[in-house]
């Protein structure tokens, strides 16, 4: 009786997983047809490791690199760059993984292969000496980078930046289900990252249909999907216990109604950071560039002349 009861159940699972797939099973788009979307502007490609990278250079003066945050792209910091570019050399560029600049060949998104692609992508552009920042997954990056290259690196800024031991979100902890996580690499529901667009910002009120729709169409960009995954289900060891080697002047930004990443790990940073200063925005989420641009690309600005 219960061998046909567990045979029922593991039938119905199956019809349930495959009408799952059904309906919501969607391709991948091609990088040709969102390069004609979303490849607009001052945006440039260049190959490095394979890759045909996207990014942007805008401005003159010293140059300043800014990397996104998971499933995000370049776009995140168009408004910063409108503020900083007529006294800087303004770098933004879509992270191997994401945007139109996909996956890597080997699959390979540590720390250690993210250091690799800075290194050639500014010796591309002939930059020895630049100052860093990102958000999330960037930020993450970006101190990372500080810690190997600290010779290369003028300053520093952390953007609700990842590092310290936290409870994974939702969306990541879909993605890590062992049955789940591969169904999602090949369906995808604009709904959802309309959920994760609700976590992140805290005014509501500033996300259009068009930002929905730019990071849905970005996740279905041929790869983006399978490469989100092996991301997060890398397996890297955690370096926060060096975070106080760093020496370089450091902004550290953070938005006090964070879902993602709370902000008591802003205090962890700056407590931890010998040469960091601290700045809480009180109404914004995880993450401030977007919500409040002007205000937060102001005191970026400001940090930098220093």
């Amino acid at each position: 009786m219960m061998k046909k009861l567990f045979k029922i159940l593991a039938i119905a699972s199956f019809l349930l997983i495959g009408l799952f797939y059904f309906f919501l099973y969607q391709a991948d788009l091609s990088p040709d047809v969102l390069k004609n979307k979303y490849a607009y502007g001052p945006s440039q490609f260049i190959e490095i490791e394979g890759m045909d990278v996207h990014y942007r250079m805008e401005g003159s003066g010293p140059p300043v690199l800014l990397l996104h945050g998971t499933a995000a792209s370049l776009h995140t910091w168009e408004p910063w760059a409108i503020l900083l570019r007529d006294s800087f050399t303004v770098l933004t560029v879509d992270l191997p993984a994401f945007g139109l600049t996909g996956p890597n060949e080997n699959n390979d998104y540590t720390t250690t292969a993210y250091n690799r692609f800075i290194n050639q992508f500014t010796s591309a552009l002939d930059i020895d000496t630049f100052s860093i920042g990102g958000n999330s997954l960037g930020g993450y990056i970006s101190w990372n980078y500080a810690l190997d290259f600290p010779d290369r690196i003028d300053k520093l800024i952390l953007i609700d930046a990842a590092g310290f031991p936290t409870e994974p979100v939702a969306l990541f902890k879909l993605i890590k289900n062992p049955i789940l996580g591969p169904l999602l690499s090949k369906v995808s529901v604009r709904s959802l990252v309309e959920k994760n667009l609700k976590e992140v910002y805290a005014d509501q009120t500033k996300i259009t249909d068009g930002l929905i729709q730019r990071y849905y169409d970005l996740s279905l960009r041929k790869g983006n999907r399978q490469a989100l995954r092996a991301r997060v289900n890398r397996k890297e060891k955690s370096r926060v216990e060096q975070i106080s080697k760093i020496n370089n002047k450091t902004l550290i930004m953070w938005g006090a109604k964070d879902q993602w990443i709370p902000v008591e790990h802003a205090h962890l940073f700056h407590d931890q950071m010998p040469n960091s200063e601290l700045i809480i925005y009180p109404d914004a989420g995880h993450v401030p560039m977007e919500e409040l641009a002007e205000q937060t690309g102001q005191d970026v600005y400001k940090f930098l002349l220093k």
